[in-house]
């Protein structure tokens, strides 16, 4: 029951009490009545404010709950827009945005003359997401106080999302207030920016600029829109005025680099760079980081190989960082300084044991220089740190193939295809080192599930006309090749292994030239490739040329039995007999299983 409510049924209670009495009794009856009545007022104005005095100090103490209990005590004696203000805030305190809105409405409604009703209003509407409800109840605060600098400012924030250029109106009465301000000239510069007009935005800033033109961080900003607004002559302006009176600022030198950067200049803007990175107190990774961006762009513009060479020298005198060495090895590598390259990824598998593309990039290098035991001993290291990684088995098990280790590279080479079953690389070499241990027809399958991977992919098809030669099964093999011819006819290694298989064969020799002349001219000093061109002349009765092309091959890539084996055929067949005797037991010394040099040695003869 509320306060006026039980007076009016007090009043009524002791008029039907008193009504039998006499004039003058009621005359005195009444003077008692308002007297009470005035006293109970006052008594409930009194427990009212104590509850809401209690509600406050609960509010005080974050206890909202208690002080929602008190207020609501409060109200029920004095139902006034004070209390239920109070209400209104401590829901909002306790999240319970729809009761907040309920109370604080109903206090605006009691008394729509207090500013700090509608800034609480606005505040739940904002929370609720409710940001029309919001903006409309400042505006009506506003109305209250129309120089209230802080509720424009709340407003136009509210404007900024969903109407940008009222933002931007609300900020310029601000501005008209209080005149240009930092935080308003800044927030109107952003809006100008989202809305796409970058003019009036650096417009803004520049007004900013004027009123503290000693200001290094405003100046920096206007750098920053002048780059937005494509008027670079203006950011280059302002940052060397800035660098004319603090060479030192790293800053503004990073920007100037970048702007040069943007325009393409990456060897001006490294002259600014370069002053960064000889600065002792740059910290390591921010100098890498330049670095880095530099060899990332060299490895499209080749042109910056050296100044990104220099960067990471320069950066490598100050410390022992691996990253700095890797990034070194890198640019050798791009240099096509291999051995460089392999002292640079040596020191990071030293600095860096558990980085496993360092040793990748190690054994990787070794590989492709033909330097396949050097590869094999990193690559055995490697797999004890990774016996998982996939290329660390990769690369194990190529080294050792080329070594014709085949039976140390096969499980190498099986683990590669199991942890990545669809990489033809490692499916075509493990085919090929299946078919040299004589498992021919696994080695087909794995090839047969390369090419539902690839088609027709030339290597794959190389490597499997290799297998089916091996396997003697001629159609096969032909067919193989010539349909990767039709592809490619100018791929190197299918030009060769055909070549040779024919010329085993003894067939269609003169193709078989113009076959391993296409493989040696597009590499000359590959020892496969002479070894076949040599055999294929030996088959055509061209000794002379034979034995200049086996020679050659076993001087690049050292004594193999099958090159010795040939060009003691040679020998034999230029009238060397002893030569050749001597040639053939130094293959058998290389390969005793071989049953058909054990004869030519024993019979002195082919």
């Amino acid at each position: 029951m509320t306060y006026k409510k039980y007076l009016f049924s007090v009043f009524i209670g002791l008029l039907f009490s008193f009504g039998c009495s006499s004039s003058k009794e009621i005359t005195q009856n009444k003077i008692e009545t308002k007297s009470e009545i005035d006293r109970a007022e006052k008594d409930y104005k009194k427990k009212a404010m104590d509850h809401f005095i209690n509600g406050s100090i609960a509010e005080t103490k974050g206890d909202f709950a208690t002080a929602v209990l008190e207020f609501q005590d409060a109200l029920n004696l004095d139902p006034s827009a004070g209390v239920y203000y109070a209400l209104g805030k401590n829901y909002y305190n306790l999240n319970k945005l729809s009761l907040a809105i309920q109370n604080s409405r109903k206090a605006i409604e009691l008394n729509p003359y207090q500013k700090e009703y509608f800034i609480l209003l606005s505040n739940v509407y904002s929370t609720a997401r409710q940001f029309d409800s919001a903006a409309v109840t400042l505006e009506n605060a506003l109305r209250l106080d129309s120089m209230d600098v802080e509720l424009y400012y709340k407003l136009a924030r509210l404007y900024e999302t969903s109407k940008p250029l009222k933002a931007i109106e609300t900020y310029e009465k601000v501005t008209a207030i209080i005149g240009p301000d930092w935080n308003v000239l800044i927030r109107v510069a952003e809006l100008y920016e989202k809305l796409g007009n970058l003019d009036a935005a650096v417009s803004s800033i520049e007004k900013l600029v004027s009123l503290d033109p000693a200001n290094v961080s405003l100046q920096k900003i206007l750098i920053d829109f002048y780059q937005k607004s494509n008027k670079i002559d203006k950011s280059l302006e302002v940052a060397n005025d800035i660098l004319e009176l603090t060479p030192d600022d790293l800053d503004t030198r990073e920007r100037k680099a970048q702007i040069l950067i943007s325009q393409g200049k990456w060897e001006l803007a490294a002259d600014e760079y370069n002053y960064i990175l000889k600065q002792k107190d740059v910290p390591l990774d921010i100098k890498i980081r330049i670095g880095a961006s530099y060899f990332n762009r060299s490895l499209k513009d080749s042109s910056l190989t050296k100044v990104t060479k220099d960067f990471f020298q320069t950066i490598d005198k100050d410390t022992v960082d691996w990253q700095v060495k890797m990034f070194l090895g890198a640019v050798a590598i791009n240099e096509k300084r291999d051995p460089a390259a392999i002292e640079y990824f040596k020191v990071v598998t030293d600095l860096a044991r558990w980085n496993v593309d360092a040793w990748i990039r190690l054994g990787g290098l070794y590989f492709d220089n033909k330097k396949y035991e050097e590869a094999v001993k990193v690559m055995d290291e490697a797999i004890e740190l990774f016996p998982d990684d996939f290329t660390t088995n990769l690369i194990l098990g190529l080294s050792l193939a080329q070594l014709d280790k085949h039976s140390d590279a096969k499980p190498y080479l099986k683990k590669s295809v199991e942890l990545n079953p669809n990489d033809l690389n490692s499916l075509s070499a493990y085919a090929y080192t299946l078919s040299q241990l004589k498992e021919n027809d696994l080695a087909v399958n794995y090839l047969r599930q390369a090419l539902t991977i690839k088609l027709d992919d030339v290597n794959l098809l190389g490597t499997l006309g290799l297998i089916y030669d091996a396997m003697e099964k001629w159609i096969e093999c032909d067919s193989v090749y010539e349909h990767a011819l039709q592809i490619d006819s100018q791929n190197a290694l299918v030009n060769n292994n055909y070549a040779y298989s024919l010329s085993e064969r003894g067939e269609r020799l003169k193709e078989a030239l113009r076959m391993a002349e296409i493989a040696i001219a597009a590499d000359p000093d590959n020892t496969s490739y002479l070894d076949t061109i040599g055999w294929v002349h030996f088959k055509l009765g061209n000794y002379r040329d034979a034995k200049n092309y086996l020679e050659k091959a076993i001087e690049i890539g050292g004594e193999r039995a099958v090159m010795l084996d040939h060009l003691g055929d040679v020998m034999f067949k230029l009238g060397d007999t002893q030569e050749a005797k001597l040639l053939w037991q130094k293959a058998f010394d290389l390969d005793n299983t071989n049953v058909t040099l054990k004869s030519k040695i024993d019979k002195g003869e082919i």
